[in-house]
């Protein structure tokens, strides 16, 4: 549907909130807390955004599309859109990316487990890896020297990004299908969400070298596939969602994985979760519907933006 949000994220260093969806338009708030009024909107003509993430400076923001073969690199600034086609790449769409912390890399996720690397200066293919099953979710390491990467079958592998080479790989306890994977920012807590609902939570002592870790906690209170997952700024909250069902988003405290009562909040809709995102300092909390709606919340814990 036209209406659906697909993306609701905070700029790195501004207070401003981007939201795009699949009517094609890029739109940029000023978070204020308050009127929250708008900055400035872009539309990308038969360009139905899947995802639009900020580059880690913010001067950009790297846009796919549900089916095509390009993306869209926008300077929301000063209005330039520039259409990148990845040379040497043969992918029929490039839906799922993620952009590298120094962003210099854009991982790319391609069919049948292939992930690739590609340079954001010259739009060039850097190298492929390639893992076992389906590609469920990827994220990089805080300082962009690996990367994670599930697929579903349940197995999550990290990767080199100088060699390319596979460090490591483990078991999902008790996922048949992998569905989305969360890095805390202090690269300690591994994040991962299943089919089923489960999201198991992993400390790097045991995941980065046991073939079959045990989780410190396997959080089960969604009951449809955990399709989205967020840590704050300092991992002392994990959000979990699902786009299955309506009403299915909880934060979780870490490290005692206590789940909020208060969220969402008693007779007041969120609809169908399609994505979520922590402002920088965590004073903020947004998530995207299938509304075409982006919902704002103050954490007031949390002083800073």
């Amino acid at each position: 549907r036209s209406s659906d949000l697909t993306t609701a994220r905070f700029h790195p260093s501004a207070q401003v909130l981007l939201a795009a969806g699949l009517d094609g338009c890029l739109s940029l708030f000023q978070v204020d807390g308050a009127n929250n009024p708008l900055i400035q909107s872009l539309r990308l003509d038969h360009f139905p955004v899947a995802q639009a993430r900020f580059t880690p400076d913010g001067a950009a923001v790297v846009a796919s599309a549900v089916r095509s073969r390009f993306l869209f690199l926008c300077d929301m600034l000063g209005g330039s859109v520039v259409a990148v086609r990845p040379r040497g790449l043969q992918e029929p769409r490039l839906q799922r990316f993620e952009v590298s912390p120094d962003g210099a890399l854009l991982l790319l996720v391609g069919s049948v487990g292939y992930l690739h690397m590609l340079s954001t200066r010259t739009h060039e293919l850097l190298g492929s890896v390639k893992l076992n099953g389906h590609t469920a979710g990827t994220v990089f390491s805080p300082d962009g020297t690996t990367f994670y990467a599930s697929d579903k079958e349940g197995q999550v592998y990290i990767w080199d990004m100088r060699s390319r080479r596979c460090l490591h790989h483990f078991t999902d306890e008790g996922s048949l299908c992998g569905m989305s994977l969360a890095l805390s920012g202090d690269g300690r807590y591994l994040a991962c969400g299943s089919g089923s609902g489960v999201v198991n939570v992993y400390d790097r002592e045991d995941f980065s070298r046991q073939s079959h870790p045990k989780p410190v906690k396997a959080i089960m209170n969604l009951v449809t596939p955990a399709t989205s997952l967020a840590f704050n700024h300092n991992s002392e909250i994990l959000g979990i969602a699902s786009r299955c069902t309506n009403e299915a988003g909880r934060l979780v405290h870490v490290p005692s994985f206590n789940v909020f009562s208060n969220f969402p909040a008693y007779k007041k809709s969120v609809n169908q979760i399609e994505c979520m995102d922590f402002s920088p300092g965590g004073g903020y909390f947004c998530i995207a519907n299938n509304r075409g709606k982006a919902l704002l919340y103050r954490l007031k814990h949390y002083s800073n933006f």
